[in-house]
């Protein structure tokens, strides 16, 4: 029966239906998270995907994440992620009524926290805090800037791991627990444990609605883009479209195939507007040297799926669905992904979603041919889908799905010298099997591909650790405190003894690299177990050469017994890598009569030309000081202000112009004292000498 009552609660449904259906087109207010400590680096979304350009939204970040080795520049390989979940015949309480299909989607542009993947939290767990390293008292390491908010824990299986709990607007609760290793040899891959929970709980306001769930699949997208360094936004010498993954060929392994692995992996294939056989991406063009841009071999791995909600061994025909996918087709943009349009969500789900396994897979499609011309590729390329289910989840039941995002490569090294050896064509072409060949593309591309059994290899450490609880090697801790500072005649090193309270502890091992920290290292000195040296805590780099950064991490190394190889496992090199440069400082002076006060006089209205206007606006230097001092600064009238202990036996020593107080000095005349605190072969301990400072504010 008709009444005005009944007809003012549908047009609130109405309308509260239009607008979620307005704001679930793009919603940005997510927190992301880094895990960066070890080889391969990623940040992570607390919508629970990673979606296109999702941690900035900024347009350069087309290749943003997933770096190996992250120890060198723009070798980022995702261009976006996406996790779409659907059902059939759902009663919506929103919409109030019942969907044929219903599909809810993060990625892989589209993300709404308010009413479709809702998240509840974002924890960032380690085993331990990141050390703290400083250089020249300054915080010096990447941790320092990725590593944040870690809550320690320190029955942690892993070195890191996030745990991310989100709720979606079809009523499933996901888990998701990301896990990483820095370990040496189970540092190339991500352990993801999904759990999938029929809450049913559906908005953002925590109202449940009860209901078994039918057909459930649960859909992953993957876009690989191999890698930054060669694209728009790094060294830019292949075609601009590669950026994004014109060329990006994806393989698919499966039972269905005759395969051991449930695994996708993707490499840089061939394009027609690149001169020559790209595989690799060699760098060449005016000043190429061959260096293999794009050589990594990104991939996912089924490791554990269950049957069904009350059948929790392993599903070995998961994942069922494998299909490829125009990166740029309708169903991956924002404004089609509705969970509200029927029509789409059909299409979602039955054409994508539930397609099953191909007869070819993309690789196949692509064959010998250029990757971008494949008509699927059309102007965006191509991604992997992976589809689990369909699953029947009764309402409190859950489904749980393990997989491993993991990255094969040849080394750094290898990438030079065999990139350098295709461009040159330096023979013999000596193949990974040991025999030779005349064609250089077979030589170069059968080193690129030998990073397909680099991440098998991943695939099956990442497995075993999982079946074994997580048990394998540990890495040694790094040390705690880590500093380096720089000096006139010598860069001091010093760090904690902290790590050698750990039962198998063997020794240190300092690196250094000149110019750049995003480079390869050498090793200066070690100490320790198998070494000549007794074990230390401080190291004086008397080696470095003025006018040059230098840059420094030390690993702590194990006694050799801890991995059942045999190998010596050592703490991994982000913990300590430093990012801010030290340098050779300004050699002492000669005498006290030789020490210059810069600017003298201090002017503030000529800042620009003293120090500049920024973090140093207010900074005075003392030049041609002894090795070791101490600085007393007076006012006019005798008050004493600030004490300096110069200690680092450089020639300079800075001054913000604060007090021990911390007030900034105003104008006037100031007394500088300085005293030689230690005898050297120039200057006598109590030496001293007065002058004068003038200040203008």
């Amino acid at each position: 029966m008709w009444s005005y009552k009944n007809m003012k609660k549908n047009l609130t449904r109405i309308l509260l239906f239009l607008l979620i259906t307005v704001l679930s087109v793009s919603v940005f207010a997510d927190d992301t998270k880094w895990i960066a400590v070890g080889m391969l680096q990623n940040w992570f979304s607390s919508g629970g995907c990673e979606i296109e350009v999702g941690r900035r939204h900024e347009v350069a970040d087309q290749q943003d994440g997933f770096q190996y080795p992250a120890l060198y520049p723009s070798q980022d390989m995702q261009a976006a992620k996406g996790l779409w979940i659907g059902a059939t015949n759902y009663d919506d309480p929103v919409a109030g009524k019942v969907f044929n299909y219903k599909v809810v989607h993060v990625g892989p542009r589209i993300l709404n926290e308010t009413s479709e993947f809702m998240p509840q939290e974002f924890t960032y767990y380690g085993k331990f805090e990141h050390p703290n390293v400083t250089v020249n008292g300054v915080p010096g390491a990447q941790t320092n800037f990725r590593d944040l908010d870690v809550v320690v824990t320190d029955t942690l299986p892993t070195d890191r791991m996030l745990y991310n709990v989100v709720n979606t607007s079809m009523g499933i609760t996901m888990t998701r627990r990301i896990y990483y290793n820095t370990q040496q040899f189970n540092d190339n891959y991500f352990l993801y444990v999904f759990d999938f929970k029929n809450t049913g709980i559906y908005d953002v306001d925590g109202n449940v609605k009860h209901q078994d769930l039918t057909d459930v699949i649960f859909f992953f997208q993957y876009r690989w883009s191999v890698s930054k360094y060669m694209g728009a936004y790094g060294l830019y010498y292949a075609p601009q479209d590669a950026t994004w993954g014109v060329n990006t060929v994806n393989e698919v392994l499966h039972p269905f195939y005759g395969d051991s692995y449930r695994a996708s992996y993707a490499y840089h294939g061939l394009h027609s507007g690149f001169e020559g056989d790209n595989i690799g991406a060699p760098y060449i063009g005016t000043n190429g040297t061959g260096f293999l841009g794009a050589a990594q071999i990104p991939g996912v791995v089924t490791i554990h799926a269950d049957k069904a909600w009350n059948d929790k061994s392993d599903d070995t025909e998961q994942p069922k669905n494998q299909t490829p996918i125009y990166s740029d087709a309708d169903v991956t943009q924002a404004s089609f992904n509705d969970q509200y349009n029927e029509n789409n969500m059909a299409k979602e789900y039955t054409v994508y979603m539930n397609a099953g396994l191909p007869a070819q897979t993309h690789a196949d499609m692509v064959g010998d041919g250029n990757a971008n011309e494949l008509s699927l590729a059309g102007g965006g390329g191509v991604s992997q889908g992976i589809g689990y289910g369909p699953y029947y989840i009764p309402d409190g039941e859950s489904i749980r799905i393990v997989m491993a995002e993991a990255v094969g490569s040849l080394s750094w090294e290898k990438r030079a010298t065999i990139g350098a050896q295709w461009l040159n064509e330096i023979t013999p072409y000596i193949m990974p099997d040991g025999s030779e060949t005349t064609n250089k593309d077979e030589f170069k591309d059968a080193w690129v591909f030998t990073g397909i059994d680099s991440l098998k290899q991943a695939f099956d450490r990442a497995t075993d650790c999982w079946k074994n609880d997580f048990a394998i090697s540990s890495a040694p801790p790094p040390p705690d405190e880590f500093s380096v500072s720089s000096g006139g005649d010598r860069i001091t090193l010093e760090w904690s003894n902290s790590a050698e309270s750990y039962d198998h502890f063997g020794g240190y091992r300092i690196y250094r690299s000149i110019d750049r920290s995003d480079t390869t290292f050498e090793m200066i000195y070690a100490c320790g177990q198998g070494t000549d040296n007794p074990v230390t805590n401080i190291y004086e780099d008397k080696n470095a050469v003025r006018g040059f950064d230098y840059y420094y991490y030390i690993q702590t190394t194990d006694d050799g017994t801890v991995d059942p190889s045999g190998a010596q496992m050592v703490s991994s090199l982000f913990w300590t890598r430093t990012i801010e440069p030290a340098n050779l400082t300004r050699q002492p002076g000669n005498s006290l009569e030789g020490i210059r006060i810069v600017p003298n006089p201090y002017n503030i209205s000529a800042r620009e030309i003293q120090f500049g206007d920024q973090s140093t606006k207010d900074q005075i230097m003392f030049y041609g000081l002894p090795p070791k001092c101490i600085i007393k600064i007076f006012t006019e009238r005798g008050d004493l202000i600030k004490t300096i202990r110069h200690i680092d036996s450089s020639g300079d020593e800075s001054w913000d112009s604060t007090t021990s107080a911390g007030q900034v000095i105003v104008s006037g005349i100031y007394i500088v004292y300085f005293e030689v605190t230690e005898d050297t072969p120039v200057f006598k301990k109590g030496e001293s000498i007065y002058k004068k400072l003038i200040v203008v504010r």
